[in-house]
């Protein structure tokens, strides 16, 4: 079999950075280098693009991936992304593009629209799913509409809380209470997340927020436990075993993520059989009320006082080093690391030649 040249792309202009540099060194690791031939591609968080030399082995530090930084830049990468479109001869040849991209400009459906245009398969969701996942308020209305039971919110945009932030805060009040979470619209890894317990932690919470976005979302708490399940597929997706996190910190924010260490995943869950059953449902449900493909991880909160299952969101680029749980809980279910890696890449090539049989001509 001939080896795949994939295009690894990291960095990013998104207070996601760091996250996706631990990622990207993960994979750039786990690639079967008998199979795969690997081009580097670093944005910076300026947004600009850098372009490395075909690599048939591994970095060796997180740092050596910013090293692309010295190499051929924005309009020598984008070349290379375009050239299906433009071939010649000397152009090199990339199969795929493999975005490893969190948050804003990577997890959005910008980039996959970019791909879209550049002809180029990649691995992950596609741009809609990409997009909704990305933005929670699209999300919830997805879910509602798909049936699945979540926790109350409400929203609204930066405008209107100039405007109208004293009966904005009012409603929060009403319909929500306290204690209650607000959040940034768009953006992931609890980056902006904040708890509020009254109205002056509202009020800071929500200018806390509107750092990382023009669109914040407010939810109620609730006390639940917090249920994750991996989904991988396009058409027909399966799910994984559910995993367990038990957060560190008050809730599960940045620190209790990444950097604290004191979390716990309890890969399985102890969950019953018949609770866990109706979880790995709801994932597939919320993964098709999204349209999603590729892979992502479908979060939930199970109720403590009557064990009710609430859809709390979907991740369509989650963490994916051998120590996060998406990758884990599919090791959990017996598909290893680098198979995981494998599996994305077919799912990648399978969307791609499904959408190259279209026909994009109106001739009668």
């Amino acid at each position: 079999m001939s080896k795949y040249t994939v295009g690894l792309v990291y960095g990013g202009k998104s207070g996601e950075h760091e996250v996706s540099l631990q990622t990207a060194f993960a994979v750039m690791n786990a690639f079967d280098y008998n199979k795969y031939d690997i081009i580097p591609f670093y944005i910076t968080k300026q947004g600009e693009w850098r372009k490395g030399e075909i690599r048939q082995s591994p970095f060796t530090g997180i740092e050596d991936l910013k090293l692309a930084i010295n190499s051929e830049g924005t309009q020598a990468a984008l070349n290379v992304l375009f050239s299906r479109l433009t071939g010649g001869e000397s152009a090199v040849k990339v199969d795929l593009m493999f975005p490893l991209l969190h948050g804003t400009f990577g997890e959005d459906g910008t980039i996959q629209g970019l791909f879209e245009m550049a002809n180029m398969p990649y691995v992950g969701a596609g741009v809609l799913p990409s997009a909704a996942g990305m933005d929670k308020v699209i999300m919830k209305k997805l879910f509602a509409e798909a049936g699945l039971p979540q926790c109350g919110y409400r929203y609204f945009t930066r405008s209107q809380w100039k405007h109208d932030s004293f009966e904005l805060i009012v409603g929060v009040e009403d319909d929500l209470g306290y204690p209650c979470f607000v959040k940034p619209a768009n953006l992931g890894s609890s980056v902006g997340i904040s708890k509020a317990k009254d109205r002056e932690e509202l009020k800071q919470a929500i200018e806390f927020a509107f750092r990382y976005d023009i669109k914040v979302i407010v939810e109620e708490f609730v006390d639940a436990r917090e249920i994750e399940v991996s989904v991988l597929g396009n058409d027909e997706p399966m799910a994984s075993v559910p995993g367990e996190i038990v957060s560190s910190s008050e809730y599960y924010d940045y620190a209790a993520k990444y950097t604290d260490g004191q979390s716990q995943m309890l890969i399985p869950a102890p969950l019953d059989s018949e609770l866990a059953d109706r979880i790995t449902e709801a994932a597939i449900v919320a993964f098709q009320a999204i349209e999603g493909n590729g892979i992502s991880r479908a979060d939930f909160f199970v109720r403590k006082s009557d064990q009710a299952i609430l859809i709390n969101e979907v991740n369509t680029m989650p963490g994916f080093t051998p120590y996060s749980m998406y990758p884990l809980l599919w090791r959990e279910t017996g598909l290893s690391y680098a198979g995981l890696l494998d599996r994305m890449i077919e799912l990648a090539l399978e969307r791609y030649a499904s959408k190259q049989a279209l026909d994009y001509n109106n001739d009668l």
